[in-house]
């Protein structure tokens, strides 16, 4: 009795020390909401320089709320920028009379490369107000790099360097590792390029893997090196030949090569930005962050009445899932009850369909695109394709009236597979783990991964993914209005840079989300407008209800791993 009542108290302690941590959490976070719920505008001083800095995830959509990335099961806040935001910001930098220029501090640069070119072609309409752009890194990634190329001037640290080599797309093989565990992995597809399961069942690329991805890389450096060349006054020969060597290994290479303009100390790039904006000082010049610009007011030329039409922008990130998905997955149940609010809502007159998806669920994205359909039916639909928009991100961008990508956007893979592992090997021999079953039908356990495939469970299996296969080309062909038998040629799971799809008519034009935004306002004649954004988020006080309500489910799978399943 003496030990129950030890530990009974001990338990309640615990307990009473959590809560308390916890409530002085929760007690923070509202004082933080409190705080940010009561930020006032931005005001923005004369001669003050927008400081730009891509540390930080840059994603499709972000937003004003601190809160929106965190989780609350780790008590963490994520921290993303949003190309949105970046974008609008950049439009009303050039116009802001208080922004003499923009000081791009890179060394890195969080982004995929369609995103880097929208962030890139944006920072070129703003070079065309006149102002000026300096960048500095203390070194370069080569993205980084691609961004800061657009700069009027190029600085790097004594010490510093570029990482300008190329491209090289290195895969992950597991099949070595697999059968060391005793696990074949049953890879069943469509598609001689459909590459995707490709790293269980072999140990090294299949030469239809090698060929397409040194197509789609080729095309991406290619496009890179062209938009550097044209910047820097270089040509793509001499540029390869600075790769091939490495001639950006250190400043004074980069320099005698034309890749930089001067070798700095950041605060010697202060002084070279005041001397810009014309003054004669050793301080720090006015620097405003982008987090921060987002609240200053629009510019009076900015301002237009507000319109009763509008222009809704669909964001779908994320793999392609059932259900209602979320901020980074993309649920058909979530995502076409998004689209049918855009299409029954009369003051939406176009639609612009966001898509950054490697793929994920054909009935998933068959569910998404028939709401694509619909809203096509009553209103211009125009696909905007990120860094990526493959497979089931392409199934679901198909049917609308144009589709816009950048020439490095990743496209394509119009093919399927499926996989069902056979662990009866790793169970039997190496866990000591026996399974036995009785069943009432002959495919009563059809899918089960304690046993290997029959033959008639293969055939069955591959006879329903020729069937999703032909239906995915049938509804490129009838949205593209390409012959099946070129959307089958095409398809076969092969991925394409968007240079590439744009060449082959999987893709209309080339363009960015604010490219997407001025057709379908151009599509719709439409005069004035505004942009409203879907799928509608939810408040931060929802979701913290919502994230702590499914903590301890959350802790057991965190705990039990792959065995939740059976859990």
């Amino acid at each position: 009795m003496k030990q129950f009542f030890k530990f009974m108290f001990a338990s309640l302690l615990g307990f009473l020390i959590g809560s308390m941590l916890l409530f002085f959490f929760m007690l923070g976070l509202f004082a933080s909401i409190a705080s940010f719920s009561k930020r006032d505008a931005v005001t923005v001083s004369p001669n003050t320089v927008l400081h730009l800095s891509f540390e930080t995830e840059v994603v499709d959509r972000g937003g004003q709320n601190p809160f929106e990335n965190a989780d609350f099961l780790s008590l963490s806040l994520g921290r993303t920028m949003g190309l949105n935001d970046i974008l609008n910001n950049l439009k009303k930098a050039a116009e802001d009379e208080n922004i003499e220029g923009i000081f791009l501090d890179l060394s890195i640069a969080r982004a995929g490369w369609a995103t880097s070119s929208e962030i890139r072609q944006a920072l070129l309409e703003f070079k065309e107000s006149g102002k000026f752009i300096i960048s500095y890194g203390e070194a370069y990634t080569q993205n980084a790099y691609y961004l800061a190329s657009v700069a009027d001037k190029v600085y790097l640290h004594p010490e510093g360097g570029i990482d300008f080599r190329g491209l090289n797309a290195e895969l992950l093989f597991f099949k070595n590792m697999l059968d060391k565990l005793g696990i074949d992995a049953q890879v069943i597809r469509h598609g001689k390029f459909k590459s995707a399961g490709e790293p269980f069942f072999l140990d090294r690329m299949s030469q239809e893997n090698r060929e397409q991805v040194m197509a789609y890389i080729g095309s991406i450096w290619n496009n890179v090196m062209a938009d550097i060349a044209e910047s820097r006054g270089l040509t793509i020969n001499k540029l390869n030949q600075v790769a091939d060597e490495f001639l950006t290994r250190n400043p004074t290479l980069a320099m005698e090569w034309g890749m930089i303009d001067g070798i700095m100390h950041r605060d010697e790039v202060y002084m070279a930005i005041n001397e810009m904006l014309g003054m004669e000082s050793e301080k720090k010049p006015e620097l405003i962050s982008m987090s921060r610009y987002i609240r200053a007011p629009l510019p009076k030329s900015m301002v237009t009445p507000r319109s009763r039409d509008k222009v809704a922008v669909i964001y779908a990130s994320g793999n392609i899932l059932p259900g209602k998905g979320g901020e980074q997955t993309i649920g058909s149940a979530g995502m076409s009850e998004a689209i049918r609010q855009a299409r029954l809502d009369s003051s939406v007159k176009a639609i612009v369909f966001r898509i950054n998806s490697p793929g994920g669920s054909a009935m998933a994205s068959d569910v998404i695109l028939r709401e694509i359909k619909l809203a096509a039916k009553e209103k211009p639909v125009i696909a905007s394709m990120g860094d990526v928009a493959a497979s089931g991100g392409y199934y679901i961008a198909c049917a609308a009236d144009l589709i816009i990508a950048s020439p490095t956007t990743i496209t394509g893979s119009i093919g399927v597979f499926g996989m069902i592992p056979n662990m009866q090997n790793f169970f039997n021999q190496k866990l000591g783990i026996t399974f036995d079953n009785v069943k009432t039908n002959e495919l009563a356990d059809l899918a089960t991964i304690t046993r290997p495939l029959t033959q008639t469970e293969k055939n069955l299996i591959q006879e329903e993914i020729e069937r999703v296969y032909e239906t995915f080309i049938g509804h490129v062909a009838s949205g593209r209005n390409i012959p099946v038998t070129t959307v089958d040629e095409l398809g076969q799971g092969r991925v394409w840079s968007g240079a590439e799809a744009r060449s082959i008519g999987l893709i209309d034009e080339f363009g960015g989300l604010s490219h997407a935004i001025e057709k379908a306002v151009e599509m719709a004649g439409l005069e004035t407008y505004r942009v409203v954004e879907y799928p509608t988020r939810k408040d931060f006080l929802t979701r913290l209800m919502e994230d702590f309500g499914g903590v301890q489910e959350r802790l057991i799978e965190k705990r039990l791993g792959i065995a939740y399943q059976y859990y």
